[in-house]
């Protein structure tokens, strides 16, 4: 039996130690700066992207150490996007986790460039840092995946097009767009990523890899905008009804909310249908099927 909590954690505690490292090598640790990509990196949450590199390289055979660089350089793009996601500019919101976003503490330029520097040093990360088991060709391959998902055909456009459409009454397949960029480009990256690591061992999976990434990153957008109204902020760390606040389209207001219930356990569904395959070429899936049904289920 699977204790998926315990598991999270130690994903949790290892990806924090490698990020620890990796923001130790900067110099002028007392900068503004430095302080303010620390408090956006090290903040807290779920760490859900580098559990799922970390999970996916572990279904081949590879060790956390080999694993460490990926999984703190995607969580450095995925800090870095809250820090931007967060300004005046964007969301304006105050609060993140349940203390003051990073524009709140340390100021709204600071914070930019905060943003801006996370965003490099996870590309140094990848490009610099030790490796073990992993080839230059697939170390290539992380990097390119990262950039892919990262810009202007990944979470950028989903967050460009999520601007552009508050206020605004969109279709299903318009707001499924949005996610499947906004939020889902990373999560996909990050299964991606656990498994380039591994070489040729990960390749005949990655197809079924992809759908399972595709179904659980868009279940994941459903369950936050379902815990915008629903949800609890002294639980979620986040204002409830935020987004309705800002006049964005979500599962709920556009489907209602049993319906996006419903697609929630669709997707689910669809993600477990994709491990089936993985197992069927001899993985062993069930930490991945743990973490479908933790998506849909939590309630932060």
């Amino acid at each position: 039996m699977i204790d998926f909590a315990r598991t999270l954690e130690d994903s949790r505690q290892q990806v924090d130690a490698a990020l620890e490292h990796y923001l130790h090598t900067l110099t002028r640790q007392q900068a503004p700066l430095v302080q303010a990509m620390r408090h956006g990196a090290l903040l807290g949450g779920k760490r859900l992207r580098p559990f799922l590199v970390y999970q996916t390289g572990r279904l081949f055979g590879l060790t956390p150490a080999s694993l460490d660089a990926p999984a703190s350089a995607i969580e450095c793009i995925h800090a870095y996007s809250l820090i931007h996601d967060d300004l005046p500019a964007m969301d304006n919101d105050a609060q993140r986790r349940g203390l003051p976003t990073c524009h709140v503490k340390f100021g709204e330029t600071t914070a930019i460039l905060a943003g801006d520097a996370l965003q490099t040093l996870a590309f140094s990360i990848l490009a610099d840092a030790e490796i073990p088991e992993v080839s230059a060709q697939d170390r290539l391959q992380m990097i390119s995946t990262l950039a892919a998902a990262s810009g202007a055909d990944g979470m950028c456009l989903g967050q460009a097009l999520d601007l552009a459409a508050e206020g605004q009454q969109v279709s299903a397949a318009r707001l499924e767009t949005i996610h499947r960029h906004k939020t889902g480009a990373l999560i996909r990256a990050a299964v991606r990523m656990g498994a380039l690591a591994a070489g040729e061992r990960g390749g005949p999976a990655l197809g079924y890899l992809d759908r399972f990434a595709a179904a659980i990153g868009l279940a994941f957008q459903v369950q936050d905008d379902i815990l915008d109204v629903v949800g609890d902020s002294q639980t979620t760390g986040k204002r409830q009804g935020a987004d309705q606040e800002l006049g964005k389209s979500t599962y709920p207001a556009l489907l209602g909310l049993d319906m996006a219930r419903a697609k929630a356990q669709d997707l689910y569904h669809e993600s477990l249908a994709s491990l089936e395959c993985v197992a069927a070429l001899g993985y062993d899936t069930a930490t991945l099927v743990a973490l479908a049904r933790y998506i849909i289920e939590r309630d932060k």
